[in-house]
């Protein structure tokens, strides 16, 4: 299925305008520094353009800032994990301001569900 070129040029331009939160998340999830697990940025599940992707535990991270708690975007929020997990994935969504200020405390979560997700791919 060919991705839509447009899609794919402004998730690049995302790239280049990461929040703090999504530029030290990456800095740790990068070069497979994480679990040795390999992470893209800003990667085109298509329609949408999710923050983190490992595709080898069909993981989506998503990192939210404070327009993430009305309403409008809380359903819309719904819908897209909706529709992640109707593929098999697995959507994990964090703060920025906890990404930022308790990352001890979201590295630990990650950590669990990133093992869980590996154990499920390597069990019989």
């Amino acid at each position: 299925m060919k991705i839509d070129p447009q899609l794919l040029e402004f998730a690049k331009s995302m790239r280049h305008t990461a929040t703090d939160a999504e530029h030290f998340m990456w800095q740790l999830l990068r070069a497979k520094r994480f679990m040795n697990l390999k992470f893209r940025r800003q990667h085109v599940i298509k329609p949408y353009i999710v923050d983190f992707y490992c595709h080898e535990i069909g993981l989506v991270i998503e990192l939210d800032g404070s327009q993430h708690g009305t309403d409008e975007t809380k359903e819309y929020d719904a819908e897209r994990t909706k529709f992640l997990e109707a593929l098999g994935l697995t959507v994990v969504r964090y703060w920025n301001h906890d990404v930022l200020r308790r990352m001890d405390v979201v590295l630990e979560d990650l950590w669990q569900r990133c093992f869980e997700l590996k154990s499920k791919i390597t069990s019989p």
